[in-house]
């Protein structure tokens, strides 16, 4: 059984695809709808408000990012960090050389969107959906099953761990990390120090403070 904000699913009969799970990344994709186009890369625009930075900005860790930050008239400050979220872009490849680009505007939005086809498709919106529609074309390919339950776990950590009431963060949070309620205020700082050495929530540490 899965669970949902939305809706609980019976998963027990569903048949598990028999196509082999891919760990590459499919540049097809990749050219056809996020980025090139007749040789040119695209700007995949994304509106985001300082006071929640997007951490799908971490892609600039792993991919060829060639990106531009702006800060819209509706945002009156921006700390320096997510300002050089990018780095300081001294590369200077060609444009055909870049795997993704970005322009990043800080904006007054009540949620993170992005914009990678004005003629074609809407915005999309919030962390989370950014988040699986970036991991569908990054990521590799999986089954009904297990893309649902990837869904389920997005849906819970944001709508419950991120934006939930204080009740609902502490019943995911025992729950992702298997503890009761009594060892659970002792064991978060030694969790905290112990994150901090690995290098992906390191660099998600550096957006977030």
């Amino acid at each position: 059984m899965i669970h949902t904000p939305d809706a609980d699913m019976d998963v027990t009969n569903i048949m598990q695809a028999d196509e082999p799970t891919s760990f590459t990344t499919n540049a097809f994709d990749l050219h056809s709808v996020l980025g090139k186009d007749y040789g040119a890369l695209k700007d995949n625009v994304i509106n985001a408000n300082p006071a929640s930075p997007p951490l799908c900005l971490l892609l600039c860790e792993s991919y060829r990012v060639l990106s531009t930050v702006h800060t819209h008239s509706s945002v009156k400050s921006v700390p320096e960090t997510l300002l050089k979220c990018f780095g300081e872009q001294t590369r200077k490849e060609p444009r055909h050389e870049y795997q993704l680009g970005f322009t990043l505007i800080w904006k007054n939005v009540p949620k993170t969107q992005m914009k990678f086809s004005v003629q074609t498709m809407c915005s999309i919106e919030g962390e989370g959906n950014i988040a699986l529609f970036l991991f569908s074309l990054f990521g590799q390919k999986h089954n009904a099953i297990n893309s649902t339950l990837i869904d389920s776990r997005v849906d819970i950590d944001i709508f419950q761990l991120k934006e939930g009431s204080s009740k609902e963060k502490v019943a995911v949070f025992m729950l992702r990390c298997g503890v009761c309620a009594s060892r659970q205020e002792a064991a978060v700082p030694r969790w905290l120090r112990s994150w901090e050495n690995l290098a992906p929530f390191n660099a998600a540490l550096k957006l977030l403070k």
